[in-house]
């Protein structure tokens, strides 16, 4: 029996946990990026700065989904093997950042991951496991080492046919970097962005209190809270395995894919929450420790500044870096935090 969850029915991975604070003017919430995307500006928010944040958004998502066929990326993927593409300036940020995460990260982060996504799927009404020929020719086809960014010429080359870039591990932490920027433009300084479980919070809920995020209870569809961390001015972002997923004969297969197996990372992790300055990072970072696994991830996060982060495994044991410990509230008394 499959089951399928497409992204616009899952409930968020992290959510701000809001209560009333004042006048507060009603946040607007749309579907784009594939995903609910909900942003709340408070008492300073009005349409055209709505309106401002969610062309901007929508204009990220024509530029850089690999799932339409008239984006930038998709451009590019169409000509791999066959010559250069002009590229966009959003692209061309995004592709240098995901290649700098392929680098840390030994290729378990890799952008032109693009084959095996569309070998599996998943988050589609076609997902499916692959068979073990077409694994193995899509796994032949990611290679980050190979990508040419001519910054020069502004372009983007990928060498071998049926390449394909896929930046969905990294497009919604630069979005939300970019709605941040709109909305602090226009002298807001305390709002919530929310890009389908990527957060954002601006500023402090009020004065001298901080935003209480809560991280949801990986193990369940329903939404609740197992925990939550108190932030000012920080990205919260969670890669889990219930974000997107599907079941087949009983196994349930998630997104967050190996390069290398080319099967979903079984490390015993359910989730990763990662808390930083900017959400590309922590986009990034959340899907790069979980498929480099708790050792080794916690490892890249400690030894890396302003970088903190929240490890849920199968037996519900949290593990807190360093910085957030003492920070972080147990909701659901089946988690517990390891010393």
């Amino acid at each position: 029996m499959k089951r399928f969850h497409p992204a616009f029915l899952a409930l968020l991975l992290v959510f701000p946990l809001f209560s009333s604070c004042g006048k507060t003017a009603e946040p607007r919430t749309e579907f784009v990026l594939g995903t609910v995307c909900t942003v709340n500006l408070y008492d300073k928010g009005t349409s055209k700065i709505y309106d401002e944040v969610f062309s901007r958004l929508r204009e990220l998502e024509s530029i850089l989904s690999a799932n339409r066929d008239d984006t930038n990326v998709a451009e590019i993927n169409a000509q791999a093997g066959i010559m250069p593409v002009k590229a966009a300036a959003e692209t061309l940020e995004i592709l240098e950042e995901g290649l700098a995460f392929a680098k840390l990260s030994g290729g378990k982060l890799d952008p032109s991951v693009g084959p095996l996504v569309k070998a599996w799927n998943i988050g589609t009404e076609y997902a499916a496991v692959p068979s073990p020929q077409a694994l193995k020719e899509a796994i032949s086809l990611i290679d980050w080492k190979s990508i040419v960014v001519d910054r020069a010429a502004g372009t983007v080359y990928l060498p071998k046919k049926g390449m394909k870039l896929d930046l969905g591990a990294i497009a919604k932490g630069y979005a939300a970097d970019e709605a941040a920027r709109i909305v602090k433009s226009h002298g807001i300084k305390k709002a919530i962005i929310d890009l389908g479980g990527n957060i954002l919070a601006i500023g402090e809920k009020s004065a001298d209190k901080p935003w209480k995020i809560g991280i949801r209870n990986p193990e369940t569809d329903e939404g609740g809270s197992a925990l939550s961390i108190e932030v000012v001015d920080k990205a919260i972002v969670t890669s889990g395995v219930y974000e997107r997923y599907f079941i087949e004969n009983g196994k349930r297969y998630h997104h967050i894919l190996d390069p290398f197996t080319g099967y979903p990372e079984d490390n015993g992790l359910l989730s990763v929450s990662i808390v930083t300055a900017r959400s590309i990072d922590a986009d990034a970072l959340s899907t790069t420790t979980f498929l480099l696994g708790p050792e080794e991830g916690m490892r890249l996060v400690e030894n890396t500044e302003g970088v903190e982060a929240i490890f849920i495994d199968t037996s519900k044991n949290v593990r807190l870096s360093s910085g957030l410990r003492g920070k972080v509230s147990i909701l659901d008394d089946s988690f517990s935090v390891q010393d």
